[in-house]
């Protein structure tokens, strides 16, 4: 069993993946800013811990994230603003990254999406923009840590059920690419179990495989 810290955990991934781990046998701490949340948290199995990951220092993360084993990132700030945008998808996610490593968390999986990229090449008029640059950022960031980093970037997120079936490195990733967030949960909970996904950007989409044999394909 480990600990494992979701952070953004009333986001439709995170709500699948604390059921998940929690249905697994694992000790999950799933933070969220709204206490409103906390039943929808509780449900699943998972503990609850209200955090407004947005506001909060480095140093208080580290307190947050302190024993467990694992951190994953699955916040946002849901579009529509530039500011927030920045200062959740970019900035709080940068902190946390700097606050496992103060609190001695190794493993950190980031859920991005199909393409995430410096040069992402959305135009700086477009309301994705603000999205696609902190995105780009916090990855490269984490990608230059110490820690045992895993990037994924699923394609257009839907509502569809599991499959555990999926594409991995898809050739095509327009946006008629297409990905259930309950199979993103399935793919985060497996490269939680997988050390050979650590160091790796793994971009996917619903697709045939079964998701262990994807990420474990040579």
């Amino acid at each position: 069993m480990s600990r494992i810290a979701i952070i953004g955990g009333h986001g439709k991934v995170a709500l699948h993946l604390s059921r998940i781990l929690s249905d697994e046998g694992h000790d999950v701490t799933s933070f969220v800013r709204n206490p409103d949340h906390v039943p929808d948290i509780t449900e699943t199995g998972a503990s609850a811990q209200v955090l407004d990951v947005e506001n909060a220092t480095t140093a208080e993360l580290a307190q947050a994230l302190k024993d467990h084993d694992a951190v994953v990132w699955s916040a946002g700030a849901g579009g529509g603003n530039p500011d927030r945008t920045y200062a959740v998808d970019r900035d709080a996610a940068i902190r946390s990254m700097d606050a496992a490593a103060e609190a001695g968390v190794a493993r950190y999986v980031m859920v991005s999406y199909i393409g995430s990229a410096k040069d992402h090449g959305v135009p700086p008029s477009h309301p994705f923009f603000a999205y696609a640059q902190a995105k780009a950022a916090a990855d490269d960031y984490l990608r230059g840590t110490g820690l045992d980093w895993t990037v994924l970037g699923p394609g257009a997120l839907t509502d569809e059920p599991a499959t555990g079936l999926i594409e991995r490195n898809p050739d095509n990733s327009g946006e008629d690419t297409h990905t259930s967030r309950a199979n993103v949960a399935l793919v985060v909970a497996a490269v939680l179990e997988l050390p050979e996904t650590i160091h790796q950007t793994i971009t996917f989409t619903d697709g045939s495989d079964d998701v262990v044999d994807a990420l474990t394909a040579a």
